[in-house]
């Protein structure tokens, strides 16, 4: 059977009670009238017709009494006009004679009226005497009189006793009636109850299972099989829906197979890799690492990250988390130093967030890679660049002292020649001096033997005493030199001699490059824990191309031609910048100018953590 016949045999079988329960309560219904329509129709005239026509006798007597009295006219106008009335209601009862008995009765009250009629027509006339009226009227007008009210009461009392009997029929009727309703209500209510039943029986159960087994197939389990006990359209969906989990099973078998494999060769793959890498589930366990991730770090599977004793790296991967983008350490120098089995290492580690196709953060990789051979060549570079810079720092001194001699003449005069070639070797000698210089400064701030005494400053004095020796210069190069700083700055650290290298750096090249009639403009701006300072010009700017080097050491921009410095002025503003905790940065596009960006570590809750670091 379908499901189609199922609901209609249910539904019917409702209908049906219905419709009988109708059509019982139509015909009592019309029973009950009929019998009213009885009582209002027949009954009910009959008694109103017996009391007009004794009221209308009742006027007729009168009349005769008036006749009697003499009053002949009125008398005679009186039982005229009620002649006609009791003539008209009994022609209603004639008309209306329901009962066996009742036509008798009428006919002899027809009888008795027409008796009557002809004894008060002799009585009214004139030419009988007062004395031939008195006695036909009470010997015969007065015993007719008595006999049809008689007659009429008892007409009227015959169907006011059919009335009675037929109020009782229909409340008898009314009263089966309503028991058998009541019968019929609880009937219907057994069968609706039973059709309801059957109905759940062939619908609501097996939909119930199926959405049990969906609920289980949604929770992973989906070994269930449904169970299937018709061949209607729910049995059709019960095997679809088995035949959904056998297909799920399967893409489940070959899927987990699929993902093994693809797991052991991820596996092989960061197994043959020498850094240190780790993949993370959001919640920061590792699910798949390398072999170094494993022996270094400890970084083993089904591990938490925050179980183990590196707090910068689960600081590291909680910043992927949140931006959503690819973070390093907050530390300057962007390493970090771990010893194994006695051996020291660094390591530049990086956090990657795993973004879903929602662009939801579903993980995160942590790589750490070993720098432990570049630092050791930077080391080495920085140590070869000290000494020869040393070694050529005292000879360089005695070539100036012999340029300052010759050029003061103390060994003899010199021709106007002579002195122009000995003042350009003294202006190189000078400028292979500061080139030197900057080598040794930049040997000593990446070897931390560089004296670094920070203190809180206040940014408007610091910015103040940094600009002040590049205001005449700036007037005299027509350039407009502005400072607009809050007035609401929290201090910052820093060392006021290594940090004025930075401004006279940043300023002097915001000068050489802005055209007269141009800007430079200093302002800050607090984030955090660090304040941000920003020196913006409107001078000839760097190419896009450019940028990413422009802090390199020795790195000159090509289009800026000869006699730019060496390279060098920058690459010591970072040193020192990133020596105070900071970091540095530029933006800047051709023809537009540029804005060089440093940030500062602010006085306040990490204080105490800056002064112990110093």
């Amino acid at each position: 059977m379908s499901l189609r016949q199922k609901l209609a045999l249910g539904f019917g079988g409702i209908l049906v009670v219905i419709a009988v329960i109708g059509v019982h309560n139509i015909s009592r219904i019309t029973s009950l009238g009929q019998s009213i329509d009885v009582i209002l129709r027949e009954n009910y005239r009959s008694v109103v017709a017996c009391q007009e026509m004794k009221e209308a006798l009742d006027r007729m007597d009168s009349g005769a009494v008036f006749v009697l009295l003499g009053a002949d006219e009125k008398g005679n106008e009186q039982i005229a006009k009620h002649d006609v009335m009791f003539e008209k209601a009994l022609q209603i009862e004639v008309n209306n004679i329901t009962l066996p008995l009742e036509r008798g009765q009428v006919e002899r009250l027809t009888h008795l009226f027409q008796q009557y009629r002809s004894s008060i027509k002799t009585m009214g006339n004139p030419a009988i005497g007062r004395e031939a009226r008195r006695r036909t009227y009470f010997s015969e007008l007065q015993p007719l009189f008595q006999q049809i009210k008689e007659t009429a009461d008892d007409i009227q009392r015959m169907n006011q006793e059919n009335m009675v009997a037929m109020d009782q029929k229909a409340r008898r009727q009314a009263e089966v009636g309503q028991r058998q309703m009541y019968i019929m209500l609880l009937a219907a209510t057994a069968l609706s109850a039973a059709f309801l039943y059957l109905t759940g029986g062939w619908i609501l159960r097996p939909i119930t299972r199926l959405i049990r087994s969906a609920e289980e197939i949604r929770q992973g389990n989906l070994d269930l099989v449904v169970q299937n006990t018709s061949r209607d359209e729910i049995g059709q969906l019960s095997e679809a829906f088995n035949a959904m989990a056998a297909s799920l099973r399967e893409f489940r078998r070959t899927d987990q197979a699929k993902l093994l494999r693809v797991q052991r060769a991820t596996q092989q793959a960061l197994n043959s890799l020498p850094d240190v890498i780790a993949v993370l589930d959001p919640d920061g366990v590792i699910e798949v690492s390398t072999e170094a991730a494993r022996e270094v770090f400890g970084l083993k599977p089904a591990t938490w990250l925050q179980d183990l004793p590196y707090p910068w790296m689960t600081d590291l991967f909680e910043q992927a988390l949140r931006g959503g983008h690819q973070t390093g350490p907050r530390e300057t120098s962007g390493v970090v130093q771990h010893f194994v089995r006695g051996e020291e290492l660094f390591f530049h580690p990086e956090a990657i967030p795993i973004m879903d196709s929602d662009k939801q953060t579903a993980g995160a990789v942590l790589v750490l890679s070993d720098v432990t051979r570049q630092r050791h060549q930077d080391e080495l570079k920085g140590s070869v660049i000290s000494t020869v810079s040393h070694q050529l720092k005292t000879p360089l001194t005695s070539v100036r002292m012999a340029l300052h001699l010759l050029l003061e003449e103390k060994v003899g005069p010199l021709t106007e020649k002579q002195a122009e070639l000995l003042v350009s070797a003294r202006e190189e000698a000078e400028r292979l001096d500061r080139i030197l210089g900057e080598l040794l400064d930049i040997g000593r701030i990446e070897s931390g033997k560089a004296p670094m005494e920070l203190r809180p400053v206040p940014p408007p004095e610091m910015v103040s005493e940094a600009v002040e020796p590049y205001r005449n210069a700036a007037r005299d190069g027509g350039v407009s030199l502005t400072v607009a700083l809050p007035d609401a700055l929290p201090r910052v650290w820093v060392d006021p001699t290594q940090i004025a290298h930075v401004f006279a750096n940043l300023l002097s090249n915001a000068l050489k490059y802005t055209l007269p009639g141009g800007t430079i403009s200093i302002t800050a701006k607090e984030e955090e824990e660090f304040v941000r300072f920003r020196i913006s010009d409107t001078g000839v700017g760097i190419p896009d191309r450019y940028l990413p080097r422009i802090f390199e050491q020795f790195f000159r921009v090509p289009e800026q031609g000869p006699g730019t410095g060496v390279g060098l002025g920058l690459a010591i503003v970072k040193d020192i910048v990133e020596a105070h905790g900071g970091t540095v940065g530029v933006e800047s596009r051709e023809g537009m100018g540029s804005t060089f960006h440093f940030s500062l570590r602010r006085t306040g809750r990490d204080a105490v953590e800056e002064r112990k670091r110093t």
